[in-house]
């Protein structure tokens, strides 16, 4: 694996402007994209033995199809839509009013209409509902693979997979074979990654540029929304946004704290962006007027040791018990407020697989191999416990047949790293 050139990536500020492009100008074969997803889909449940699988997560619905719907209303509202797969037949069952956006996709045998088994659509008739729905869906799922089949379910209210059991299939959890489906990407998906990378990029430009003490957490955050959207991206996943001592700890709802005179401002973008793809990097900025001080220049310079050194152990074949023994020693100081993972996978959102600390490994690591096509977040989180501020930093990588290829592009600060 070549060896990483941390320095290369110490930009200075105007190759900012670099970023300024069209994301969707890239020469992406959609249709070669989605035949690849799918056929990854179904690859894994013949492993399996799954004769089909019902998805209802709108994520894995477009993954699978590349159908889009009110992804963010598909998800509080399940199962509104949801997608009947078999090894050969392919039928979504899209919310009332909408089976014309499926038009054109050639993953997609068949639009029905669905039946909502939810309590907000049938109210007291709700187990009627549910009895109808798995009536209905074992009737459906028997004519194309016969009966008692195994059928992987996700993301459905327990009264519905109850009664579709009860109808003589063999029920089992789908998620393990869509995630690995989802996994591994095609060189043709990463441009959809890289399209998605280069928007978010120009979003946290604006946002960045934008930084005045003054500003509230939310202002500042909208900026980043403002650009996504307009740059055809579709939501931001999380609110991670904050500013002075609401850096530490991490995970600090945007809220409408004031930015203060030369904070220290910590952003994990968190975008679902173009072609629906995850951009996951994190920075942290400083606000000025004045210098960052030497306490916020060593937690920056302590996160980029550890995201960098991370990213220099990782290879093909590595597996993650390996990783883990290997990754960076996190100082006792900064231990009790690291980071919950040490890296994770990146699609369409935050996927398989996840990479325990060391020390977590004994109680929430599993094992596994990295493998080529696999997309990883590589993180870090640095606050001492019951000290002010802290610092995120991420990057986001490909793993290829003989190394690692770095796809964040957006430059880290050099006031912050001397």
């Amino acid at each position: 694996m070549a060896e990483l050139d941390w320095h290369a990536e110490r930009t200075d500020l105007a190759a900012l402007a670099q970023l300024d492009r069209s994301p969707e100008d890239e020469g992406i074969d959609l249709v070669s994209v989605r035949v690849y997803r799918l056929g990854r889909v179904r690859a894994e449940m013949a492993k399996r033995d799954i004769a089909a699988v019902i998805l209802s997560d709108p994520v894995n619905i477009r993954y699978a199809t590349g159908a889009r719907n009110m992804q963010v209303f598909s998800q509080r509202n399940a199962p509104s839509r949801y997608l009947l797969l078999t090894a050969d037949r392919s039928i979504l069952f899209e919310f009332t009013g909408c089976a014309h956006l499926a038009d054109g996709l050639e993953t997609i045998d068949e639009v029905r209409a669905a039946r909502t088994a939810s309590f907000v659509a049938a109210g007291p008739d709700i187990a009627a509902r549910e009895t109808a729905w798995a009536a209905e869906m074992a009737n459906e799922i028997q004519g194309l693979v016969g009966r008692g089949a195994t059928v992987g379910l996700e993301r459905l209210n327990a009264g519905a997979a109850i009664a579709l059991r009860d109808q003589g299939l063999r029920i089992v959890d789908a998620q393990e074979p869509v995630e690995m489906a989802r996994a591994i990407k095609s060189a043709e998906e990463m441009k959809c990654v890289n399209a998605s990378l280069r928007a978010t990029e120009i979003g946290v430009a604006k946002l960045r540029a934008a930084i005045r003490p003054g500003l509230t957490e939310a202002e500042l955050w909208s900026v980043l929304h403002q650009s996504v959207i307009a740059q055809n991206g579709d939501y931001v996943e999380t609110r991670l946004l904050n500013a002075g001592e609401r850096t530490n700890p991490w995970f600090q709802e945007t809220s409408d704290n004031v930015i203060g005179e030369n904070e220290l401002i910590a952003l994990d973008t968190d975008v679902v962006g173009c072609h629906g793809y995850y951009s996951d990097f994190s920075r942290t900025f400083h606000a000025g007027p004045g210098k960052p001080t030497a306490t916020q220049r060593e937690l920056y310079k302590v996160a980029y040791e550890q995201v960098h050194h991370n990213m220099g152990i990782l290879r093909p074949g590595m597996t993650f018990r390996d990783y883990a023994d290997a990754a960076w020693d996190i100082p006792e100081k900064y231990y009790a407020n690291r980071y919950y993972l040490s890296a994770h996978g990146c699609g369409m959102t935050g996927e398989y697989p996840y990479l325990y600390h060391h020390g977590d490994f004994p109680d929430a690591g599993y094992d596994g191999v990295i493998e080529p096509g696999m997309t990883l977040c590589v993180e870090s989180y640095i606050g001492a416990e019951g000290e002010a501020e802290g610092v995120k930093l991420e990057q986001q990588v490909l793993m290829t047949e003989t190394g690692m290829e770095v796809l964040s592009r957006f430059p880290f600060e050099e006031d912050l790293l001397r």
